[in-house]
């Protein structure tokens, strides 16, 4: 008895040292790459790649480069282009590229009380909403989705304020639910809404404006102000989801035929 435990305890060992030395690479990223499905495709050739573990935390991109600010994780993708040039210029970020783009869209119930489906443009689409004829449900996380509504609600100007405004503090697919639920008009980046889609009955009621344009980008935290930071591993990731075989993955990555995310560096 006493050698099958001798032997129980090396095997634990053992198994014990091989997964503290699994190197992780620590991600902050928003949602909408975690909700619509991509990182679960992408994810296994990268850690095929680095031969390490990625640790995905999916927040807001407020959240996110916060975490890269403190220096609780190595990398970010995110989608907030003002707060991202914000980060790199006060140093906490040592790289930034771009890796793939999709657009934000506007959705609704198939009603339409609001008549968005008849706008002249985007200001006139968020001032039809701002008249309170249906409940319009925003994420109010600092997500890059919600500062996208913020800039749209300011070049309407209009004010999102009253019973019919209905700020959440959730991720995208929780308030693609929540709007869905309510029949309430609501601000999406394309991939999480193709992602969700056969689950909501919210349709697209106004789309394909320049000022719906949703950038994502990797950026490396920068060892100067982290020393901690894994940073040659970041640099590895970024290059992974930048070069040939991640702008593939992300190329190749659909539901139902749709295109999700379109990749910036490799077409």
């Amino acid at each position: 008895m006493n050698k099958i435990i001798q032997i129980l305890l090396i095997a634990l060992l053992a198994w014990s040292g091989a997964t503290l030395a699994e190197d992780h690479l620590r991600l902050a990223t928003t949602t909408s790459t975690a909700d619509s499905g991509l990182l679960a495709v992408l994810h296994p050739a990268a850690e095929a790649a680095l031969g390490a573990k990625i640790d995905v935390i999916a927040v807001g991109s407020g959240k996110a480069l916060k975490l890269g600010e403190n220096g609780d994780v190595e990398v970010l993708l995110v989608h907030d282009p003002e707060a991202e040039e914000r980060f790199v210029t006060a140093g906490f970020g040592s790289d930034r590229q771009p890796v793939m783009h999709n657009d934000f869209i506007l959705l609704g119930p198939a009603a339409d009380p609001a008549g968005v489906q008849q706008a002249t443009g985007i200001e006139d689409a968020m001032r039809r909403i701002a008249g309170g004829l249906a409940s319009f449900v925003s994420r109010g996380d600092e997500s890059g989705t919600h500062q996208k509504e913020l800039q749209l609600w300011r070049a309407a100007q209009a004010t999102p304020s009253g019973r019919w405004y209905l700020s959440v503090g959730q991720g995208m697919g929780a308030v693609l639910k929540i709007a869905d639920d309510k029949l309430a008009y609501t601000l999406a980046d394309r991939g999480t809404y193709l992602a969700l889609r056969e689950q909501l009955e919210l349709t697209v009621v106004f789309a394909g404006t320049p000022e719906l344009f949703n950038p994502y980008h990797v950026i490396l935290i920068n060892p100067d102000k982290h020393p901690h930071v894994k940073h040659e591993l970041a640099r590895k990731y970024s290059e992974f989801i930048r070069g040939e075989t991640g702008q593939r993955i992300i190329r190749e990555f659909k539901i139902d035929g749709e295109t999700l995310f379109h990749p910036d560096v490799i077409p």
